[in-house]
């Protein structure tokens, strides 16, 4: 298959590393003009610079905004002005034990893994529905299916994503607007690979036996045995974003390496 988003606009939050960095690269090489976006000015532009390093013949810039503020959404949403494809990326994950979370802890996740996508779309979808084409891809994770209890705040908000999601997508039925969730399982981003290296450093290991333990002690169902690549998960992505997924909306697609014992 050849995707080609060529002529298309993209925007993806929390764009200058991880999975987010990998989407944009993937958008960006099928055609698309891609805006990256973080929190501070001096690593969006170091994305950015990386990117274009990278794919030469790209279309890529870069506008920093904190989007788990309602300021940062609009001042976001104002700046892009029309996009044609929305992808919510950003943000946070922390293991705590659940009695030990607070209520602020609670509010910043929501607004940061929920509320961003919420107003983003908000703002954004409409333009798209007049068009007459367009795609909001939110980024959830099989935490959202199957809550980790070291992470119950964390795995709550991924779960309110994939109500948000489906919601869209009958809200934008028939419009040529698709809306879905990609649920990536373990996945080693960077923010990951920082939680193995600080893991590994405690116990005395090497990252990849942290990682290989990490993924048999917690996620044992998973069929692959392994954390995924973020290329594996931009695929995804890029494929839903794709004019060639016109008949996919309102899913919850799984690149979880079958963590999720399910056939559904």
């Amino acid at each position: 298959m050849n995707i080609d988003l060529s002529g298309k606009t993209a925007l993806v939050t929390g764009s200058t590393e991880g999975i987010g960095r990998a989407i944009a690269k993937g958008l960006a090489a099928s055609g698309a003009e891609v805006i990256i976006n973080g929190r501070k000015q001096e690593k969006v532009d170091i994305a950015v610079a990386k990117l274009a390093a990278e794919l030469p013949a790209a279309k890529i810039s870069g506008i920093a905004a904190d989007v788990g503020t309602a300021a940062g959404c609009d001042a976001l949403a104002t700046a892009v002005g029309t996009v044609d494809i929305l992808i919510n990326n950003a943000g946070i994950f922390e293991p705590k034990p659940f009695f030990d979370i607070p209520d602020a802890e609670w509010t910043r996740f929501f607004e940061v893994n929920v509320m961003s996508g919420i107003r983003l779309s908000r703002a954004l979808m409409p333009a798209m529905i007049d068009r007459g084409w367009g795609r909001v891809v939110f980024i959830s994770s099989e935490s959202a299916v199957q809550i980790p209890p070291e992470m119950v705040h964390y795995g709550t908000t991924k779960t309110a994503q994939l109500a948000v999601s489906r919601g869209l997508a009958e809200l934008a039925a028939g419009t040529g607007v698709t809306v879905n969730a990609v649920l990536p399982g373990p996945t080693r981003s960077e923010g990951v690979e920082d939680f193995l290296a600080a893991m590994a450093k405690q116990d005395g290991r090497t990252v990849d036996e942290m990682a290989a333990e990490f993924v048999k002690q917690h996620r044992p169902s998973s069929l692959i045995g392994r954390f995924a690549t973020v290329d594996e998960v931009a695929n995804m992505v890029v494929y839903v974003a794709a004019k060639e997924a016109s008949a996919t909306s309102g899913a919850a697609l799984r690149v979880d390496g079958g963590v999720v014992r399910s056939i559904l």
